[in-house]
């Protein structure tokens, strides 16, 4: 069988953008093959809901809440204790972890490299010192180790890295949290680009939509310079923080939260090639009547919900690269 096509759900910022509720109504009205992860490791978070129970993964891609295959891709970082913890998880609710593989090119993250990162990084640059930094450059100084050197132990997981059929890939982390574009060294150690999905074995060609994922609002896990602690000062912000319930799933950390960045969000858009904008958490600012956005290095303020989305969708409509098909807003947060 080949491949039909391929969506990918990415984050627009810096991550806890909603990507796993997303990844989990489309896995639920797609009828997706597949659903596969393509970088990071268990410093990715992703909670949803399914008929009305919450559940939390780290690695794991939420395929495996739906009855589909759901695949840890050759780009990714695995550590064997929290997966098998993760596996001992969603077995006891009931789901089937037979569905559950690992590209056998996925690097290891081992006890040195957690050591490593805690030593090192987490208090230096906000990592949440599972290793993953650490795991990734042994991955590119040639001397990691891959899952294929652990086989014996996940025989029963190992993916024959075929694809077929219709596939979602599912982001970890968020855009301006990407190596590349992030704000350096403040920043993951993989690509959360939709591009890097390719890595997973298909053509950018098969390509079908690209979702991007974004809140009404900024947020922010680990030290930034562009998040300054004066911004956990802000009464406004901190009731934003509060109302929304701004805690990381991986570290249980506060977010820091600020206003929407507009043009941060357009070039995403646009570098990313998103084609379906999904803007979640709309109801947190109608509750508390606070509508702010920066553009172009100002602070516009606004009297309803809808002035601003208007606003935001003017600019975007404007200034996007032509492949922005759609605008979805949320309030629920069990579903886009």
């Amino acid at each position: 069988m080949s491949i039909e096509f391929v969506d990918i759900c990415c984050g627009l910022a810096w991550g806890d953008e909603g990507k796993g509720k997303i990844v989990s109504q489309l896995s639920r009205e797609n009828g997706y093959d597949f659903v596969c992860r393509w970088a990071g490791g268990n410093n990715a978070g992703h909670t949803i809901y399914v008929d009305g129970n919450k559940y939390s993964t780290h690695l794991i891609p939420s395929g495996v809440f739906h009855g589909i295959k759901s695949v840890i891709g050759p780009g990714c970082v695995i550590n064997l204790d929290s997966f098998y913890q993760e596996i001992e998880y969603l077995k006891s609710k009931g789901f089937d972890t037979n569905l559950i593989k690992v590209s056998p090119k996925a690097h290891v993250v081992s006890n040195e490299h957690i050591e490593e990162d805690k030593q090192k990084y987490a208090s230096t640059i906000g990592t949440t010192a599972k290793g993953i930094g650490p795991c990734y450059k042994d991955k590119y100084a040639r001397t990691g180790k891959q899952v294929i050197d652990y086989s014996i132990d996940l025989q029963d997981y190992i993916w024959d890295e075929k694809l077929y059929g219709k596939v979602l890939c599912e982001g970890a982390q968020g855009f301006w949290l990407d190596i590349d574009y992030g704000n350096y060294p403040y920043v993951t150690s993989s690509n959360t680009l939709p591009y890097s999905a390719c890595s997973l074995g298909f053509p950018p060609q098969k390509i079908r939509k690209i979702y991007g994922a974004v809140k009404i609002y900024d947020t922010r896990v680990g030290k930034d310079p562009d998040f300054p602690d004066s911004l956990c000062d802000d009464e406004e912000l901190l009731r934003i923080a509060k109302a929304g319930e701004e805690y990381g799933t991986t570290t249980g950390r506060m977010r820091t939260v600020n206003y929407l960045n507009v043009d941060k969000l357009l070039y995403a858009i646009n570098v990313s090639g998103t084609t379906d904008l999904i803007m979640s958490k709309v109801d947190i600012l109608e509750n508390l009547d606070i509508y702010k956005y920066y553009y172009e290095g100002k602070l516009f303020v606004f009297n309803t919900i809808k002035e601003m989305i208007d606003s935001i969708e003017t600019v975007l409509e404007e200034k996007s690269n032509g492949f922005l098909k759609k605008i979805l807003y949320s309030s629920n947060p069990e579903c886009i």
